[in-house]
């Protein structure tokens, strides 16, 4: 049996994981739209929190997006009162944004639907899923920015 370049391999277990993750999306999907949330609705409540305001020139940085994108995004979340926008105490002119009770209430409950896990992993023996864990561990460890919530 050939060997199998390293290359290859992680085009395969890439591959793999990604196309596991679209063929679970209809759970994530349903439990926004029951919210009557958005992909990136939920992308911004994952990244904020009550206590410390993120700017909206910090957000974008980190969705990479332009700043009218956060302004948009921003501007849902707080008509629908999950997040409100706070000046800061030192320049008035720059907005923190952060989440408000029902924010912070909406993002619990979604995480905690998100992180419910699929029973195809919820199957695997104890062997395989400290293996998994290990790896998923490594790799958000190595990720540049990476947010483990726990």
């Amino acid at each position: 049996m050939p060997s199998t370049s390293r290359e290859v391999l992680a085009a395969e277990a890439w591959r793999l994981m990604l196309d596991y993750l679209i063929a679970t999306s209809p759970a994530r999907s349903r439990s926004l739209a029951a919210r009557r949330l958005t992909p990136n609705d939920a992308r911004a409540l994952h990244m904020l929190e009550t206590d410390n305001g993120q700017s909206m020139g910090a957000l974008a940085r980190a969705w990479n997006c332009d700043a009218s994108m956060v302004t948009w995004i921003v501007a849902r979340l707080e008509r629908a009162g999950l997040v409100e926008r706070r000046a800061t105490a030192a320049d008035r002119r720059i907005k923190l944004v952060v989440l408000t009770p029902k924010g912070a209430k909406t993002k619990a409950e979604l995480m905690a639907e998100y992180r419910t896990p699929p029973q195809e992993v919820a199957r695997l023996t104890v062997q395989e899923l400290e293996s998994l864990r290990h790896i998923v561990q490594k790799l958000l460890s190595e990720t540049k920015g990476a947010r483990v919530d726990r």
